[in-house]
């Protein structure tokens, strides 16, 4: 019971970091560069300089039909999360922009919208990888990641195109919209990295005349293991091994220049290993 009981307030931590990472996006970046991110923030933000009325209390009107949307489709453990994470949300964004006072972090606007976007993406990571959501797109995003092969990131980037689009209009300005899709296009990008992580190995394929030195090489030099795959050439038809091994980004150097020494004639396929699961390779977080 304790170790639940700590598991759930980790979690609920995590989903107040998260929370106010964004916050502090849109109040030092996005909101005085009247840039809109997509989302229920960038309706927010267009609202609030049209009728002049706080970001926050907009986004928490929106979200609540949306939070029950997302409480039928995702099931009831998305709901006090969610609940938590954009109620959180909207209050410390109104208390950073209209008690707080905090003032624009910089006025050129590329760099407004690069970190505004940077920001977001983070927070949304990290409130993701402890499942929960801030509202708006984010929970259409993982309704549609739930239903198809699109990540979280290009979900939510699809819906928040139309979101940026209408901003432009409202304010009449497309250099603004262009703004906006950049500071989608980078908070995608790292919500994307929080949530998946860097490709950090890579796998080779070799196929050499001197197979048992390549062999050898990788075992005593690099300390690594490998698979011999059997078949036969499209040409010749004849039997040939394909080595196969899997190695860190640190290492691939090492074997490229292993096999150029030995066989400089190899034939080699090198490819993005996402994940690796056994001996030698880290576990993702």
């Amino acid at each position: 019971m304790k170790q639940k009981i700590k598991s759930i307030v980790f979690e609920y931590i995590g989903l107040a970091v998260g929370s106010t990472i964004m916050s502090l996006g849109l109040v030092l970046f996005l909101i005085p560069g009247r840039i809109a991110p997509g989302g229920v923030s960038g309706i927010g933000i267009v609202l609030h300089y049209l009728f002049n009325l706080p970001v926050g209390l907009i986004m928490l009107l929106f979200n609540i039909p949306l939070f029950i949307l997302g409480l039928k489709v995702l099931g009831k453990q998305f709901g006090p999360r969610t609940f938590f994470s954009f109620i959180l949300v909207s209050l410390t964004t109104d208390v950073f922009d209209k008690i707080l006072h905090l003032g624009a972090a910089t006025e050129n606007l590329l760099l407004t919208s690069i970190f505004g976007g940077i920001l977001l993406g983070i927070g949304l990571g990290i409130v993701f990888r402890f499942k929960g959501t801030t509202g708006g797109s984010g929970i259409i995003g993982q309704i549609i990641h739930k239903y198809s092969n699109m990540t979280i990131g290009t979900s939510i980037l699809i819906v928040d195109v139309f979101i940026i689009s209408f901003a432009g209009l409202a304010f009449h300005d497309v250099n603004l919209a262009l703004y906006g899709f950049i500071s989608l296009y980078f908070s995608s990008k790292v919500l994307d990295v929080i949530l998946d992580g860097f490709d950090y190995a890579r796998s080779f394929y070799i196929i050499s005349e001197k197979q048992d030195a390549i062999i050898e090489a990788i075992m005593q030099e690099m300390g690594r293991g490998g698979t011999e795959i059997f078949g036969n050439g499209f040409y010749t038809r004849q039997e040939r091994n394909i080595l196969f091994t899997v190695v860190t980004r640190k290492e691939v150097a090492t074997l490229r220049q292993i096999i150029r020494q030995i066989d400089p004639d190899a034939f080699v396929i090198i490819a993005n290993v996402h994940e690796v699961i056994g001996e030698g390779f880290r576990l993702r977080v």
